[in-house]
C-alpha cells in the first residue's frame, strides 16, 4: 500500500463489482491503490470504532439472537461500512472495509493480545454478516474464499438426509426440514466431529447449513493468525516510517481502552478494606481468588498474577501489596525470609521495579478467559468459563443470588456468553436492570461497583503516600499522532492523550 496525494483509482461499474462482490470477504489480496495519510488515518479510526462496537456487543448481548443483530447492524450502518450484499452504491463502503483492515493488521500484528483481541473481533463481525448472507449467494462466496465447499441437494441419490439429520440436530430439531449440505473433507470439520455434531462418510463431513458457519470462522481464524504473523516480520520497516509509527501505536493502544494501571488510583484503600471490598465489590473471579488466600494462605503463580495485578489496579500500592501477601503467607506457617527471597521479588517485578522494568496492567476478562486455563490446585481463571456448572451453582447460592439470577446465570454460561454472565451477575448483586456498560475487565467491574454503592461518586482516597509513577514510554511516542488525531469530538473523560483514551468507552 502507497501513500501519497495521488486520487484513488475511478472504476466503472462492472470493475467495481468485481473487486468487491460480496459484502463479506476473507482478506486474500491487500489493497494496492494509493491513499492519503489523511484518508489512512479516518480508515483507521472508523476501524477502530467498528471493533469496538463488535466487542462491546458481544458481551453486552447473544450472539445472534435479534437484539444483537439490529444493534450490530445499526453500528455498521453509523460508520458506513458494508453489511447487506444487495444494497446499491456499495463499492466505497465495501472498498473502506477492505483497505482499514489491512491498516489495522499493521497495528495489531505487534503482540499475542492485540492479534487475539482482532482476530476475535473480526470473527465476530464476519459472522454477522455471514448470518444475513442471502441463502442464493453462499456458494458464490465460498468460491470467491477459496473454500472448495461442494454443496449437495437432497433431490440426489447420494444425499444420507437421515443420517445427517441424527448426527447434526438435537431432538427437538429433527423435523426441520433439510434443502443441502455440504461435502467438506474431514480434517476442515475438526470442532465440529470433536463435539460429535457431524455425520462422516468416506473422509467426508456433510454438514448443514446451520453449522457451516463454523468451518468458515476456523477457517478465517488460521488464515487471519498466520497473515498477521506475516505482517509482524515486516513490521520494522513500516515503523521506520516516522509518519505511521505515532499512529499505529496509538491504534495498538486504543483496543482495551482502559488499562486500569495504578496511575490515577495508587493509594485509594487500606489493606483494612479488603475484605469487605471483596464481598461488595470484586467480581467472582476475584472474589474466588481471595476466598483462597484467605483459607490456604497461599496462591500458586497463577493466581498470584492475576489477583495481585487486580490488587494493584484498585489501587494498592508496592509497600501495601508486599505487606499483604507477606501477612498471608506467614499465616501459613512460611517463613519471612523464604518469603523475601522467593516472593517479594515477583512482586517488584509486577510492579515494574526489577528485571526489564515493565509495570504490568491488570488483566482483562478476555485474557483470564483464553489464557493459561487452571488446572488442579488452581483458583484462579473465570468461573463462568472455567468451572463445572454445578460448583458454579453452588458459588452462586453461597453468594446469596435468586434461584432465578441463577438460572439466568447458568442460560448464559451454557451459551458460552461468559462476559454476559458477569455483566448478569453485576445487576442482580447490585438491584439493576441495566448496569449501561460492556464488561470487559474485572477491574472495571470493581470500579463501576463503588461507583453505584458511592452514589456515583468514586472511591475517597487513603491518605497513604503513592509511589511517583513512572511516566509511559508510549505518551511521549505518540503525540505527534495525538494532534493529528485532536478534531475528533468525544464524549469521554480524557484521563490519557490521545486515540488510546477515545477508544476507552
Amino acid at each position: 500500500m502507497e501513500f501519497s496525494k495521488r486520487r484513488k483509482l475511478n472504476l466503472a461499474g462492472d470493475q467495481k463489482n468485481a473487486c468487491y462482490p460480496h459484502s463479506l470477504q476473507f482478506y486474500l489480496q491487500p489493497p494496492t491503490e494509493n491513499i492519503s495519510l489523511i484518508e489512512f488515518e479516518n480508515l483507521a479510526i472508523d476501524r477502530v470504532k467498528l471493533l469496538k462496537a463488535v466487542e462491546n456487543l458481544g458481551v453486552s448481548y447473544v450472539k445472534g439472537h435479534e437484539p444483537y443483530q439490529s444493534k450490530m447492524e445499526a453500528e455498521i450502518r453509523k460508520v458506513k461500512f458494508s453489511y447487506r450484499e444487495n444494497l446499491e452504491d456499495e463499492y466505497e463502503a465495501r472498498r473502506k472495509d477492505h483497505i482499514s483492515h489491512f491498516i489495522l493488521r499493521l497495528a495489531y500484528c505487534q503482540s499475542e493480545d492485540l492479534r487475539r483481541w482482532f482476530i476475535q473481533q473480526e470473527m465476530d463481525l464476519l459472522r454477522f454478516r455471514f448470518s444475513i448472507l442471502p441463502k442464493d449467494k453462499i456458494q458464490d462466496f465460498l468460491k470467491d474464499s477459496h473454500l472448495h465447499f461442494e454443496a449437495i441437494s437432497k433431490d440426489e441419490k447420494t444425499f444420507p438426509e437421515n443420517d445427517i439429520k441424527a448426527s447434526s440436530f438435537s431432538p427437538n430439531e429433527t423435523g426441520l426440514e433439510l434443502e443441502s449440505v455440504y461435502k467438506i473433507p474431514f480434517a476442515d470439520a475438526l470442532d465440529l466431529f470433536r463435539g460429535r455434531k457431524v455425520y462422516l462418510q468416506d473422509g467426508f463431513a456433510y454438514v448443514p447449513p446451520k453449522d457451516i458457519v463454523a468451518i468458515i470462522l476456523n477457517e478465517f481464524r488460521t488464515k487471519l493468525s498466520k497473515a498477521l504473523a506475516l505482517t509482524a516480520r515486516s513490521l520494522p520497516a513500516v515503523q521506520s516510517d516516522e509518519r505511521l509509527q505515532p499512529l499505529l501505536n496509538h491504534l495498538s493502544h486504543s483496543y482495551t481502552g482502559q488499562d486500569y494501571s495504578t496511575l490515577g488510583s495508587a493509594g485509594k484503600i487500606s489493606l483494612d478494606q479488603i475484605d469487605s471490598l471483596c464481598t461488595k465489590s470484586f467480581p467472582p473471579c476475584m472474589r474466588q481468588l481471595h476466598k483462597a488466600l484467605r483459607d490456604n494462605h497461599h496462591l500458586r503463580h497463577g493466581g498470584r498474577m492475576q489477583y495481585g495485578l487486580f490488587l494493584k489496579g484498585i489501587g494498592l500500592t508496592l509497600e501495601q501489596a508486599l505487606q499483604f501477601w507477606k501477612q498471608e503467607f506467614i499465616r501459613g506457617k512460611m517463613d519471612p525470609d523464604k518469603f523475601d527471597k522467593g516472593y517479594s521479588y515477583n512482586i517488584r517485578h509486577s510492579f515494574g521495579k526489577e528485571g526489564k522494568r515493565t509495570d504490568y496492567t491488570p488483566f482483562s476478562c478476555l485474557k483470564i478467559i483464553l489464557n493459561n486455563p487452571p488446572g488442579q490446585g488452581d483458583y484462579h481463571g473465570c468461573p463462568f468459563r472455567h468451572s463445572d456448572p454445578e460448583l458454579l451453582r453452588q458459588k452462586l447460592q453461597s453468594y446469596k443470588i435468586s434461584p432465578g439470577g441463577i438460572s439466568q446465570i447458568l442460560d448464559l454460561v451454557k451459551g458460552t456468553h461468559y462476559q454476559v454472565a458477569c455483566q448478569k451477575y453485576f445487576e442482580i448483586t447490585h438491584n439493576v436492570d441495566d448496569c449501561g456498560f460492556s464488561l470487559n475487565h474485572p477491574n472495571q467491574f470493581f470500579v463501576e461497583s463503588q461507583r453505584i454503592l458511592n452514589g456515583g461518586k468514586d472511591m475517597k482516597k487513603e491518605p497513604i503516600q503513592p509511589e511517583t509513577p513512572q511516566p509511559k514510554p508510549s505518551v511521549q511516542k505518540t503525540k505527534d499522532a495525538s494532534s493529528a488525531l485532536a478534531s475528533l469530538n468525544s464524549s469521554l473523560e480524557m484521563d490519557m492523550e490521545g486515540l488510546e483514551d477515545y477508544f476507552s468507552d
